[in-house]
This record gives structure tokens, sequence and C-alpha cells, in this order.
């Protein structure tokens, strides 16, 4: 271990300490019982100490009420564990050591250890990255290979994030002699962080490393099906070296701990990722609380284009990858394909084949299955009566349109073809492993057909044409477009949606706008 690193290490240590000794007198300190872990292991043979207390002020503590979350595995629909449920008043404590967290230390700190911070995190994550797919597997029911990758961008994030820490600069403004202007980029303060349970740590990793690294303080819920990795990794965060009050984590209803985070006073930003009428609601309350900054990223019902001279030896992986992928459970799953008329009948019965060959469904833990369960009981019900809906709307069925397995939430992937443009299946949002396919005949027939949704996160194209590949991309109303890929995320390449589908990005530089703000200073000479 290098000098610099344990010069670090001391130093982010004596921060932490600094942080308790600010917060010790507080009123609600002596008030919170602490919470033991439970262990658990994982299918794969994993066990490990599983947190199940809110995670504030760096400890694992008893709800207000003491109300918990029963969780359990979508694989087996078997109880794993309770956790503790938070309240308003968890919040409000939450609040309280954060503000004092932020003010105290963490945001007037040398960037380089709120970076050093993030990097040790990321050594963390990585020291035990199978055993954190696997709880994340679990969990959320996922594809333990798809789990894995969840980790490896997560660690990917951590540190590019870490990177920019100090990077985070303003510029100078010439406006002639007789003044000196400049701007500077200063974090915001106490940040509400919501997220889904589709990608339980990657979707944490996106909200708290940009946050972090631009001097912020966190109050995080993740979803109540999924709080399992998120306090495991709040148990890594302390264990970096992150003082306390910088990072709280409170699982709890949407109704009780998400809602105050969006309408509390002292909280000064929101980043929200989930439904479009929640996001909506969410911005509502925002703004009539205190004008919050806000950012959204919401549903999706994303095209897929496959034009004439497409390569299906690469088309049909891409066309899996975008709708199968997590179960389609994926805003951006290309849940709409849009095939050109001249390859249109080639590809029905290739992609029929292709599916059913290789999209095998079944324990998230059998290394050959490429698709795990559905994340909850509600989801795999919405998902059945959409497939039942697009049977009575008269779409045709290429392959699946069943649940499968005796245990658990498994639906078969599911292919429509030949669908109208106005059915429920076409228009709306099923989150889930149902597509359908469309034929069109010019560019432009397929581009308006592609942009007809009020949704606008992702879109494909299946192309040999660079012709192609640039004019349709700069046609597509979208946050992202992939070019003979699809899913394809990367630590810098900025995520996000346009339309109902959310405003804001995550990831890439363009993350940390949502976790500064300018200040203009102007000086006459």
């Amino acid at each position: 271990m290098s000098g610099l690193y344990l010069k670090t290490a001391s130093s982010l240590m004596g921060m932490a300490k600094a942080a308790r000794s600010a917060t010790a007198g507080a009123r609600f300190i002596s008030t919170r019982v602490q919470v033991d872990s439970v262990r658990l292991t994982t299918p794969n043979g994993f066990t490990y100490e599983q947190p199940t207390g809110l995670f504030i002020n760096n400890e694992f503590v008893k709800s207000h009420n003491g109300d918990t979350i029963s969780v359990e595995d979508p694989s087996t629909g078997q109880k794993l564990v309770d956790v503790q449920s938070g309240t308003k008043a968890d919040v409000e404590y939450a609040v309280e050591c954060a503000e004092k967290a932020f003010k105290s230390s963490w945001s007037t700190a040398d960037p380089k250890f709120r970076a050093q911070a993030l990097l040790r995190l990321a050594d963390l994550v990585e020291q035990r990255r199978e055993m954190i797919a696997s709880i994340e597997s679990m969990d959320n029911g996922k594809a333990l290979r798809l789990a894995r990758g969840d980790v490896g961008l997560v660690i990917d994030f951590l540190r590019s994030s870490a990177g920019f820490a100090d990077k985070l600069d303003g510029r100078s403004i010439n406006t002639g002699d007789g003044y000196v202007n400049y701007t500077v980029r200063e974090p915001i303060g106490v940040c509400g962080q919501i997220i889904p349970w589709n990608f339980p740590l990657m979707m944490l990793s996106w909200k708290i490393a940009p946050a972090l690294a631009a001097g912020n303080t966190v109050i995080l819920k993740p979803a109540s099906p999924t709080p399992l990795n998120a306090l495991y990794f709040a148990s890594l965060c302390k264990e970096a070296g992150i003082p306390a009050g910088v990072v709280n984590i409170i699982p709890g209803p949407g109704r009780g701990v998400g809602e105050t985070l969006s309408t509390h006073p002292k909280i000064r930003k929101i980043a929200f990722t989930g439904s479009t009428g929640t996001g909506r609601g969410i911005a509502v309350k925002a703004a009539e609380s205190n004008l919050k900054k806000v950012t959204l990223e919401l549903g999706g019902k994303s095209a897929h284009m496959v034009f004439n001279d497409a390569d299906l030896t690469k088309t049909l992986p891409n066309l899996v990858n975008g709708i199968f992928l997590n179960a389609g459970q994926i805003c951006s799953s290309g849940s709409r394909i849009y095939v050109q008329e001249g390859i249109y009948d080639t590809l029905l019965p290739a992609f029929k084949k292709y599916v059913e060959e290789t999209v095998t469904v079944g324990s998230p833990f059998e290394e050959s299955n490429f698709q795990g369960a559905i994340n909850n009981k509600m989801q795999y019900d919405t998902i059945l009566n959409y497939i039942n809906v697009g049977k009575q709307e008269g779409a045709k069925l290429l392959t699946g349109g069943d649940a499968c397995g005796q245990d658990g939430y498994f639906v078969k992937p599911t292919v429509f073809y030949d669908v109208a443009e106005e059915m429920r299946v076409v228009k709306e949002e099923i989150f889930g492993p149902v597509v359908t396919i469309s034929k069109f005949k010019e560019i432009e027939d397929g581009v308006a057909m592609a942009n007809d949704s009020e949704f606008g996160l992702g879109a494909g194209i299946q192309t040999e044409s660079l012709s192609t590949a640039l004019k349709v991309s700069k046609s597509l109303k979208a946050g992202t477009v992939w070019v003979n890929t699809y899913n394809d995320f990367h630590a810098c390449v900025p995520f996000g949606g346009c339309k109902q589908s959310g405003y804001g990005r995550e990831m890439g530089i363009e993350a940390f706008d949502a976790y500064t703000s300018v200040k203009a200073v102007r000086i006459k000479l």
C-alpha cells in the first residue's frame, strides 16, 4: 500500500471522525436503536451478513415505528428476510444528519479525498463482485450472468465518477478590461434519490456516485422488493471511510419515505427512476415544496429498427438483448421491432428459431439460463394480462405467450407479429419479455412509426449502411440510439430520455449537471 494511499485513508478517517463529532450532541442520537444483521446464504453458496436496519449516520438502526418489509426470492416465491421500513420521522432524522455532514466536512474537503473514497468503495465492490452479483440475482431474480455485468458497470462508474471529482471546474469570461468574471460549480446540498427494482445496485451507483463526487450528501430509497444490495452497499460505504451522514439508505413505502424526500424543504435535489405516472407526481411535489432540482428517468416503449441490408447473424442477438435481457424489465427495452419489408419474411422464422433456442428461462443461478424470474408477483400478473390483451386484440403469436415453471415468477419470451399500431401491446409499456414486430416500406415510414410514441428513452438501428445509420439516428426522437447493438451501456456515455421518458442524464460528465449549481462572480476593477 502506497504512502499516498495511507495518507488519503487517514485523512478520510479523520473526516469521518469530525462528522461524528459534529452530530454527537444532536437530540436524536440517543433514541436510535441499532439493528443486527442476519446471516444469509445465496443459492450458489455465498454466506454473508445481510444488514437489515435503516442506514443513517453510518449506523444500521430500527425504524421509527418498527415496521418491516418482507423480502422474497422471486425465483422461488419464498421469503428471504425482513428489513426495517422507514417513515417520515426516519427521513427527518436522515436529513438532519446529511445536512450536518454536508456543512461540516464533505462539501468543503479537497476533491481528491472524495475521489479516494469512491475509488476505495469501487475496490471493495470488486473484491466481492461475485458475492454481490449473487445477492443481486437472489433479490431481483435476474440471471446471474447479467448480474455480473451489472456489478462490473457499477465498479467502472464509481471509478469514472471519482475521476471527475477534481475536474468540476468553472470558467473565466472576458468582458473587457474593466472586470474579472468567472464561474464556479458548487454542490447542491442534501439530495434525495429513489430507485426502482429492475437494476437495484446499478441504479444506486448511477445516483450516488456523481452526487458524492460533486460534494453532496444523499438519502436514497431503494425499491421495497429489492433492498438487500443497497443495504450491503451501505456497509461498504462505511468500510471505505465515507463519513457519517454522507450516505443514508432508507427502504420504505413511497407514500412515506418517497413523498417525504420529494417534499422536504431541506432536500435540494430529487432524482427518480421509475414509472412515468409516479415521476410526474414527484415533479409536482418537488415544485410545490421548495422548487428543488429534479431529474427523472421514466418509462419507455423503444423502437428497434431493422433495415433490408441488416446482417441477421448480428441482428438476431441484438434483438434478443434489446427485449429479453433482464426478462424485458428495462425501461429502454426495444419492445417495438420495426422490420423493412424486404427482410420481414426472412426475419420472422429466423427470430422465432433463435429465441426458442437461445432464450432459456429458469433459475437465475443456472449458468445456461438467459432469462431469470420476473421480480415480483404484481409485475408477473401485469405481464400475463398484457399477453392476454394482445391475443384478444388479434395480434399474431410467433412464440411464447404463457407462464412457465412451477415455482416463482417466470414468463416465456413472447413475440407478437403483424400487429396494428393502435393495439395496447404496441402503445403501452409492458415491462416484461414481450415484443411486437411490425413491417415498414420506406425509411421515412419506419421512422414515423418509431417516433409515434409518447416515450423517448431508447432506440435501435440494425443496418450495414453508415448513411442509413447516421440519417435515422438523427431522425429518431430518443435519448439514446444504439446502432448494431442494444442495451449496451458504458460509464462515460450519458443515458436518459426525452418526451414522457423524463429529463436529466445518468453517467458521463452530463450527470454532474444535476448535482452542481453554477455561481457567477463579477468583479469590477
